[in-house]
């Protein structure tokens, strides 16, 4: 194993070094999670980079390029998300987000940040990020890539503890992806009955 991958939520080498080493890439993967499977979701940084030319995602140049022209750039086949068109309006705006806030440095976003609230009060403002993926993302910054400001833990909810499997902060590998997706079912399932039965 490559110990400088600390991320393996796309299952394939290139895709979770980028997600490792690019914080943008990061924030993008997790934005792309939801309504398509978590390996899909985090390998759009890696589509989207190559399809842009580059080895690494930028800020400044995803803000300002032409929405028409992205929005194709996600679409085309294989398509980088099963809503290419929304999803591709989402980045953008997370991108010129950071531009305006942070200066296009996505890592702005958690560095030298004190406290886990802090940190979670940051990431719920981003663009697309709900409470939810705001303490997952908290979560997997923790675990994955030792962004652990006093409280993260806490601030990052049912996601925080250690040595359980919920979300993308808990995946290291096949074993645990497999022991994530079960809790999701897990989860689906009560819900769906708690419905049933209210």
């Amino acid at each position: 194993m490559d110990k400088d991958i600390t991320i393996r939520l796309a299952q394939q080498p290139e895709a979770d070094a980028l997600l490792s080493r690019s914080p943008l890439a990061a924030l993008v993967g997790m934005l792309l999670d939801q309504q398509v499977p978590m390996e899909w979701a985090f390998s759009g940084p890696w589509t989207i980079a190559r399809r842009l030319g580059s080895d690494d995602l930028d800020a400044h140049a995803i803000a300002a390029y032409d929405p028409e022209a992205f929005a194709a750039l996600l679409s085309d086949k294989p398509a980088v998300h099963r809503y290419p068109g929304s999803m591709a309006k989402r980045i953008q705006q997370l991108c010129a987000y950071l531009v305006e806030h942070y200066g296009g440095d996505a890592e702005a976003v958690w560095a030298g940040v004190g406290t886990g609230e802090e940190l979670l009060a940051r990431l719920k403002a981003l663009p697309g990020f709900g409470e939810q993926k705001a303490q997952i993302f908290l979560a997997l910054l923790g675990k994955r890539l030792g962004v652990r400001p006093r409280g993260w833990r806490e601030a990052a909810g049912g996601y925080g503890p250690a040595d359980v499997y919920r979300s993308a902060a808990d995946i290291t590998g096949p074993e645990s992806l497999a022991k994530v997706r079960a809790h999701k079912q897990e989860m689906k399932a009560a819900a769906k009955a708690a419905k049933a039965s209210g």
